[in-house]
């Protein structure tokens, strides 16, 4: 009789320590990981983040710049640590759907060692050509790659790179073969096409903008499933023609798996704040990327359907890392 009793107050304290818990978090500095290096655009997006979340939570969150092993360091990190809120992971979707694909042994499983937090913010890829290429648009793109299969050359960020994957997923949904040259980075790969030894990239808005207001290259078309703020009268490859095809550089906070869900909860109300504010939404658009927050089932959901589909393209296309 005693024990019953005894069970049934800690289940009536539960509730009400767990509250009180969540208010008081956090007691001491959080440590956001990020994965990229700093000036990069997980960086761009994470320090103004980061700046306002401080101020409405009353604790400095310092910021922890990880990028080595295809960001995968920075996931290992995060995964390792304490599922206490005081370590949080700034990831993309290269960090957590791609670069685990294309390592032998990956430090961490992005659906089982992490719990979502939110999505931040979401930015589409651009297709570009070299004014020299008779194309104006996405149709005549692929109508030109049908006549002159496997003799377009397309420029890449790097082996594994968003940039490659999603011009790989374009040709599959559009039927075509091009060749692919891997760079070091989006600069050399613009700097190449520029130069007419590659014909075309798929890379990010910020990285080709400057250079296709100056006509050294032609923009055809952004990846998302919607247009660009930062370039409204450019159409998506959806409406371009290949129905239903997105492609999205995302980024997003997860924490270490077993971290309590009332702190999830407060940090996933605290962080659509500080994201929600005029000075992030500035750094968000100079990655060409737009605010796009949600509740952490909704990011679960994005990181399973983005794993599934870039494993399939990974599989098709046979990507392998040296």
């Amino acid at each position: 009789m005693n024990t019953r009793r005894g069970l049934v107050i800690a289940w009536a304290v539960l509730p009400i320590t767990s509250d009180v818990f969540a208010q008081s978090y956090p007691t001491k500095p959080i440590r956001l990981v990020v994965a990229g290096p700093a000036a990069g655009g997980a960086d761009v997006i994470a320090r103004p983040v980061a700046q306002k979340l401080s101020e409405s939570l009353g604790q400095q969150v310092i910021i922890d710049n990880r990028p080595g092993a295809g960001t995968l360091i920075a996931g290992q990190i995060t995964a390792a640590s304490p599922p206490d809120g005081y370590t949080l992971l700034l990831g993309t979707v290269s960090t957590m759907c791609i670069s685990p694909m294309l390592t032998q042994k990956p430090p961490f499983d992005s659906n089982q060692d992490f719990v979502p937090v939110t999505l931040l913010a979401a930015a589409g890829l651009m297709i570009a050509v070299h004014p020299s290429l008779s194309v104006k648009s996405v149709k005549e793109l692929i109508t030109l790659a049908k006549t002159r299969p496997n003799k377009l050359l397309y420029a890449s960020n790097g082996a594994g790179s968003l940039s490659h994957l999603t011009t790989e997923l374009f040709s599959r949904a559009s039927g075509i073969s091009m060749v692919h040259v891997p760079f070091k980075g989006g600069s050399p790969a613009v700097l190449d096409t520029i130069g007419g030894h590659t014909q075309l990239l798929i890379t990010a808005i910020p990285t080709l903008i400057a250079q296709v207001k100056a006509s050294k290259l032609r923009a055809l078309a952004v990846t998302s499933s919607r247009r660009s703020n930062a370039l409204p009268d450019l159409p998506t490859v959806a409406e371009s023609g290949l129905v239903g095809f997105e492609s999205t550089q995302w980024y997003a906070v997860f924490a270490p798996k077993n971290t309590p869900a009332v702190i999830v909860d407060k940090l996933n109300a605290e962080l659509g704040k500080a994201a929600d504010n005029a000075t992030v939404k500035v750094s968000l658009a100079q990655e060409g990327a737009e605010l796009s927050v949600g509740g952490p089932q909704a990011l679960a959901n994005l990181l399973r359907t983005d794993s599934a589909k870039w494993k399939k393209v990974i599989r098709e296309s046979n990507i392998v890392l040296e």
